[in-house]
């Protein structure tokens, strides 16, 4: 089910949330937190009960695992010596491993493994189970914490809702168990909350406008230039890259608008995830503010027991490698995505060099190096092979293929001579004048707005009294214009949900 469909909207999202305070009205505080588990449920065996199970299981094994290291004494017998604390670790962590790879990667290794040995298996061609990117690495985070004691209490109703509650459950944020338990147990979130529900709403609305209005006018332009169009010229390859630049950022920022938004109608508040990363002014800055709790998994549970930067220069380096190595694979079953890690690694190596030698660059330059970069690398993230990627960025770096709008020829036809070209400068986009207005807009939003966090200045949130009548009617006409829209086209999957 999708957060911008009508029945997720009229249908799911207004019945859940009225069952849910009216038992916590009614005093039956487990009933409620059931409610939500069963909604929770639900909402993601809409798209494929099938993998119902699966989650299910997942949650029940890594509970298990869990409340068992956090029980265990090693100092105790020989046989729980043998199942020490760290062997139950490491046969959890291995366990959520394999199935992830099971799920995510078969085909990826058969195809390889076909091609390095000349061998002829077939391909299983498994369907992934939304979400298991994020419900696996929340789990891991979560085995992980109950080894350093940091998992204070056992519930397993708790830890399903943990796991499961929509609005986290597909594509994130990354959650710590520690940060979330006390806010579901907390009798303030049993409450009906005028405040947060406004906030709530107007993130969602947010964040639904920047899905279906922004994300998905910029998707027809970049789909059609990765995959549909035979050749593109110099504008066109940067307008499809530019395009599936700024589709992503909106998408995925609507998506965690959404998400934090839904999670607040719940009294719950998910930590910030997305912070203006297009704002950065070096790479480091960048992974600050890109998905913010996956860069902040990658830190605390593989470049950190990985040593960190506590081993030498070398030893630094080499651990941000690996580290982006894994959270390029981490995004799909692929080399491009491969080659993606590998070239923010790189970046980051770099930066650190640059940065230890005192060097510096002025500010603007700075940006538009890093969002230059930003943008060349997302073209390995999108593109479906290797040679798409290449025949992309082929365009966009050779002066030999410029075509000018036509009406440019009666004032520049001089530069005929040099090879320019004069006539439908985006038609194998199927783009007009008005790519140049949007990617004028994507550009103006991301740089000179606040984002909706510091709208609200989220976790603080504004008292209600200081809402204005004027920001409540903005806030409404977003809403339902989004709706509108929405009703118009067809409902698009958020990108990462294909993580």
């Amino acid at each position: 089910m999708l957060f911008n469909s009508v029945e997720f909207l009229f249908f799911f999202l207004p019945i859940t949330l009225f069952f849910y305070f009216w038992l916590s009205k009614k005093r039956l505080t487990q009933a409620s937190k059931a409610w939500l588990v069963f909604a929770s449920l639900f909402f993601y065996s809409w798209w494929n009960i099938i993998y119902l199970p699966l989650i299910l299981g997942s949650i029940l094994f890594n509970f298990a695992v869990g409340s068992t290291i956090s029980k265990r004494d090693d100092t105790a017998s020989s046989l729980k010596k043998r199942l020490s604390r760290k062997s139950l670790l490491v046969f959890g962590v291995v366990s959520n491993i394999l199935l992830l790879g099971y799920f995510k990667y078969m085909d990826f290794f058969i195809a390889n493994t076909n091609t390095v040995l000349g061998t002829d298996m077939g391909l299983l061609h498994i369907i992934l189970p939304l979400g298991i990117s994020f419900f696996t690495f929340t789990q891991i985070a979560y085995l992980v914490d109950a080894y350093r004691n940091e998992v204070k209490e056992m519930d397993y109703l708790n830890y399903t809702l943990f796991v499961t509650f929509f609005p986290h459950l597909l594509a994130g944020p990354i959650l710590h168990h520690k940060e979330m338990m006390p806010q579901f147990d907390s009798l303030k979130s049993k409450v009906v909350n005028y405040k947060n529900i406004l906030m709530g709403l107007f993130l969602f609305s947010v964040g639904l406008f920047k899905k279906v209005i922004i994300a998905d006018t910029f998707a027809q332009w970049a789909t059609t230039g990765f995959d549909k169009a035979s050749a593109l010229n110099f504008f066109e390859a940067w307008a499809t890259s530019l395009s599936y630049t700024f589709q992503l950022y909106f998408d995925f920022s609507g998506y965690t608008d959404m998400a934090i938004g839904l999670a607040l109608l719940f009294n719950i508040k998910l930590p910030i995830n997305f912070n203006s990363p297009y704002k950065a002014t070096d790479i480091q800055d960048f992974w600050r503010r890109w998905h913010m709790t996956l860069s902040r998994f990658l830190r605390d549970y593989i470049y950190i027991p990985l040593g960190g930067n506590r081993k030498g220069e070398f030893r630094t380096y080499n651990n941000l490698m690996v580290t982006f190595l894994l959270g390029g694979i981490w995004h799909g079953a692929g080399w491009t995505f491969v080659f993606w890690g590998f070239l923010h690694g790189a970046a980051l190596v770099i930066h650190r060099m640059w940065h230890s030698m005192g060097f510096r660059l002025w500010k603007w330059v700075a940006w538009f190096v890093t969002f230059n970069f930003v943008n060349v690398t997302w073209v390995f993230f999108r593109a479906e092979e290797w040679k798409d990627a290449i025949d992309i960025l082929s365009s966009m770096f050779s002066l030999n293929n410029i075509v000018l709008p036509e009406v440019l020829a009666s004032d520049l036809h001089f530069l005929s001579q040099y090879g320019v070209e004069f006539g439908g400068f985006t038609k194998h986009i199927h783009a007009g004048g008005e790519i140049v207005v949007w990617l004028f807009i994507g550009f103006v939003l991301t740089l000179f707005f606040k984002n909706s966090m510091q709208q609200i200045k989220y976790p603080h949130l504004l008292e209600l009294k200081n809402i204005g009548i004027l920001k409540l009617t903005v806030y409404s006409l977003i809403f339902l214009g989004s709706l509108v829209a929405m009703t118009l086209q067809t409902y698009t999957e958020f990108i990462y949900f294909n993580f």
